[in-house]
């Protein structure tokens, strides 16, 4: 084994040993659901936004606000209305009767973690402002470009059943989310637990940090190095291509999804231990990085067809490449 792959495997470790401290900080406060707080870290490790999106009370902005917690970052919070105003999430400038000039005031963007609660609540225009800062990492106020400091991430909840006083995300909006994460309801074996652990105090409130801005730094660039064959670029590639061509799909995944799945495929196979993606990794993240991505046809969707299951048909589908004998 050559000195340079030595280092990548020993470096990895450190991804790994980084997920576990994580995962057991939000256990805290989250019960169960591991391998949500995983696909988490796969958002936070990867610099992708993550859109949670489930009935009310399951936890999604109790879930953010452990995630922000856990890490030794500047963190903001966006409660969505349909009177919030794209000032109010950018900044704007003021005049400063005291030194006469216009000043610029940041809006809570102008943080590492920013929570964006209920965001489908938020009128279109309003929604429009944070496309710019979820791709290019800046934000224009007037004629002034201010670069977001990184990390930079967007956690943004909503509720898929309330339609009165909402405002459904644009493709263009949905795409810049890198994982649409569904918690679910949990067992009773944790339903249980919940009242317990919540009967004398909110666990959130001593919530520490364990990872700090340079190191989760560190970690994304370290995520980028895990080796991925071709054979796996390949698998990624036939899969976004399949949702293109598939009968039930009228707008299938962008280039961008494919760089998303490729990119999560990397953090997932590094929080997992290993220096190489497998297809299972691949598998993985498909439905959260993929199916918020894609329209299903009028026709479909009336068959009770849905992105996730089109998802997992194309997976089965797909063949998978298989290591090649001697």
């Amino acid at each position: 084994m050559s000195e340079a792959v030595e280092t990548v495997r020993i470096e990895v470790s450190r991804v790994r040993e980084a997920a576990e401290r994580f995962i057991a900080n939000v256990g805290e406060v989250i019960v169960g659901k591991k391998d949500v707080i995983e696909l988490v870290m796969v958002s936070l490790f990867s610099e992708g936004h993550v859109l949670l999106e489930d009935v009310p009370g399951i936890g999604k902005t109790m879930l953010a606000r452990a995630t922000a917690r856990s890490l030794g970052c500047r963190f903001k919070r966006i409660q969505c209305t349909p009177d919030l105003l794209p000032s109010d999430v950018t900044g704007i400038h003021y005049f400063n009767q005291k030194t006469s000039e216009f000043e610029f005031r940041p809006g809570p963007i102008m943080a590492n973690i920013v929570l964006v609660d209920e965001i489908n609540r938020a009128t279109p225009r309003t929604q429009a402002c944070l496309l710019e800062c979820m791709q290019e990492q800046q934000v224009t106020v007037d004629l002034d470009t201010v670069s977001l400091q990184r990390p930079f991430l967007i956690i943004a909840t909503q509720n898929p059943v309330e339609l009165e006083g909402t405002f459904p995300l644009p493709e263009a909006q949905l795409d810049r989310f890198l994982l649409r994460i569904r918690i679910g309801y949990p067992s009773q074996e944790e339903e249980r637990d919940i009242l317990s652990r919540f009967q004398r105090t909110n666990p959130l409130d001593s919530l520490g940090s364990v990872i700090g801005v340079d190191e989760l730094l560190e970690l994304q660039e370290l995520c980028r190095q895990v080796y991925v064959e071709e054979s796996v670029c390949q698998y990624v590639t036939a899969i976004t291509r399949a949702t293109r061509e598939h009968q039930d799909i009228s707008l299938g995944a962008s280039p961008r999804a494919s760089m998303g799945l490729h990119l999560a495929s990397q953090v997932l196979a590094a929080i997992r231990g290993r220096d190489y993606v497998i297809p299972d990794d691949v598998k993985h993240v498909a439905v959260p990085v993929l199916a918020h991505r894609l329209i299903v046809n009028a026709g479909s969707r009336l068959k009770g067809q849905s992105g996730e299951a089109i998802v997992k048909d194309i997976i089965s589908a797909v063949p998978v490449p298989v290591e090649k004998q001697a």
